[in-house]
């Protein structure tokens, strides 16, 4: 039988070399794919991984450059600087859209809207204050004082309608109590730079050397102030107008002074061709203008015009005559009349204009709304519940009346009571120099802080966002006719008890109409909306990258991974160094310090010897059975 040869067995029982170096690769690769494999949440292993891969499969235009040319370090350089530099461009861009966006700009929308128009409130004064029987003795006793203080002053003799001299001393006797306040209060003529009290039968006053005014001092009288005026008219109306409003706060009910006269003062009333009657105005009283009539103020019944032009609006005759009224008061003759909406009240001061007696005034109208944005567009209110003053008219909030309502408030704070123009706060009652001495010095004092802003109630009032006006022009003409004033008058005196010597100048008439349908609205829209904001944003994007909002997202995964791989690697760089620092002495160990030398710095050092012990692996035909083993080496060798 043949034997096997020598060197069959071995080479029967290892495994060939290829075979072996085939096997080793394939379990690298299966190795390699098990690292490989994909899990619920990867991430890069440095920056450079991060970087390459986001560079090669972004949406973004221009990254793949930057992977592309990297051996060619100019254009790598080049594409860098240029990528990095449109970045920048476009977050400018988007600095400017947001700075504008944020900034809250506005559209004005104009529209001409045609309906039937609601007729705005009307208010119409005597132009004059009435002597009220409640207050004519008071009234009188001030004529007469001031007609002795223009006679020291101006050398000029006023004559008195209702009292003599003899009635004058009388009242002075009886009564001291105004006498006294005036006194305290003088009107005086003051040098340019000086105080000067002028004595009796002092020559006239010469206007380039003297103004004229009156003072006021403070309750203790250590602080004193001269109100001075450059005309000697405004002076004496303004001293007059001061010594009234105290007789008129002394009033304890001021119902005492509602003596409506409206026969007497409305002659003719006639709306769209129809007769106004008593339920078409309400009346109150103004302490320079009198008495003062609004018609179309019931929002229960308001008046509509059915057609545009003076034939279809408010027409009225008026008195204006100046019989039994308070000279000093008021200069001038006439009426006013004054246009506004419902539900706001009528500041004549402001908003007012004169009618000319024997003149007939034609008034046409033009309605115009503006509706303003609030919130972050502008600064306008709604309804006031949002402005820090307390609204002390019954009406809506307008911006006239939180101004007002601001300066009566600060006066009640400021001087103890409140003044007799403006309402009444709660708690709270009309200075009167009886009761505050010194109220006018405060009042005059507070004013300039007023004008000058210095109460902040300029700042504090603020426009409301709905308002309603109307555009007026005027036209004027004779009334009546040189051949038709002989009837007119006679029919006036026959209905109306109309008696007046200087006719033309005791009537006037006034036509109130809209001019047209049409009435303007001014609206406001936002100029800058988010789709507005979102679109510009999408524009400037595609402009230097080409991209959509995808490609947002891919940067935003970017940052995100950069973000997660520096938290990692600073986790790592944590672990490391906890690794290879020395580990500190047990904590139940004993302190050997004393048994070492004194100075271990001058030991000799100490030398280790270290044997390497080399263990030889076992060679794997030890697992053979052992003769076969034998036979294999002996046939080898």
């Amino acid at each position: 039988m043949g034997t096997a040869p020598p060197g069959g067995s071995a080479k029967a029982g290892k495994m060939p070399e290829g075979e072996k170096t085939r096997q080793c690769k394939q379990e690298e690769e299966q190795q390699q794919k098990e690292e490989e494999r994909e899990g619920l949440i990867e991430f890069y292993g440095s920056y450079q991984e991060l970087f390459q891969f986001f560079c090669s499969n972004t949406t973004i235009h221009g990254a793949i450059r930057l992977v592309c040319s990297k051996k060619n370090k100019m254009k790598t350089a080049f594409w860098s600087v240029l990528f990095f530099l449109t970045f920048g461009l476009m977050y400018w861009q988007f600095g400017i859209l947001y700075r504008e966006y944020f900034s809250y700009p506005v559209n004005l929308n104009l529209n001409l809207n045609s309906d039937r128009l609601t007729f705005p409130a009307v208010t119409l004064c005597t132009l004059n204050p009435y002597r009220y029987s409640a207050i004519r003795k008071k009234l009188d006793e001030l004529d007469q004082i001031t007609h002795q203080t223009l006679l020291d002053l101006y050398d000029y003799n006023m004559s008195l309608a209702r009292s003599d001299w003899s009635t004058l001393s009388t009242q002075k006797r009886s009564s001291r109590s105004l006498l006294h306040h005036v006194q305290r209060h003088p009107l005086r003529r003051q040098k340019r730079d000086n105080l000067v009290n002028l004595p009796e039968n002092s020559p006239s006053v010469d206007k380039n050397d003297w103004k004229i005014g009156f003072v006021l001092c403070s309750e203790n009288n250590k602080d004193c102030f001269h109100q001075a005026y450059s005309s000697g008219v405004d002076a004496v109306r303004e001293w007059y107008s001061f010594h009234y409003i105290n007789i008129l706060a002394q009033m304890p009910d001021a119902k005492a002074l509602d003596e409506s006269d409206f026969e007497n003062f409305i002659y003719a009333c006639r709306f769209n061709e129809a007769t106004c009657d008593k339920a078409n105005y309400t009346h109150f009283h103004h302490p320079l203008y009198g008495n003062c009539y609004t018609f179309n103020d019931n929002s229960s019944s308001l008046w509509t015009s059915s057609l545009p032009g003076i034939n279809n609006g408010l027409s009225l005759v008026v008195r204006t005559e100046q019989n039994d009224f308070i000279p000093l008061l008021s200069t001038v003759t006439g009426a006013r009349v004054m246009v506004h909406d419902q539900n706001e009240p009528a500041f004549m001061d402001d908003g007012g204009f004169n009618v000319r007696p024997g003149i007939e005034t034609s008034i046409s109208m033009r309605k115009e709304m503006t509706v303003r944005l609030g919130g972050s567009y502008s600064d306008c209110t709604e309804d006031g519940s949002d402005v820090p003053v307390q609204n002390l008219y019954s009406s809506r909030y307008t911006e006239q009346v939180c101004i007002r309502s601001c300066f009566q408030l600060n006066m009640v704070e400021r001087c103890g009571c409140a003044y007799y123009f403006y309402p009444l706060p709660a708690g709270a009652e009309y200075c009167d120099y009886t009761k505050h001495v010194a109220w006018g010095y405060c009042y005059y004092k507070l004013l300039a802080e007023f004008k000058a802003d210095v109460l902040g109630c300029f700042h504090k009032c603020r426009k409301p966002c709905k308002m309603t006006e109307y555009q007026l022009s005027a036209g004027y003409s004779r009334w009546p006719s040189a051949v038709s004033e002989d009837w007119v008058f006679y029919m006036l005196s026959q209905q109306n008890k109309y008696n007046i010597t200087s006719k033309r100048n005791g009537v006037a008439k006034v036509n109130i109409f809209f001019e047209e349908w049409n009435y303007k609205t001014n609206g406001e829209s936002p100029a800058f909306t988010v789709v507005t904001l979102l679109s510009q944003l999408g524009n400037q994007w595609s402009l230097w990258f080409g991209s959509s909002v995808l490609s947002v997202m891919e940067l935003a995964e970017l940052i995100l991974d950069f973000i997660a791989i520096t938290f990692i690697l600073a986790l790592r760089w944590f672990r490391s160094r906890q690794q290879l620092s020395p580990p500190g002495p047990p904590p139940n160990s004993h302190d050997n310090s004393a048994f070492q030398d004194e100075a271990p710095g001058l030991s000799p050092p100490h030398h280790f010897t270290v044997k390497a012990v080399v263990t030889m692996l076992p060679s794997y035909n030890s697992l053979e059975p052992r003769g076969l083993s034998r036979d294999g080496d002996m046939g080898h060798e």
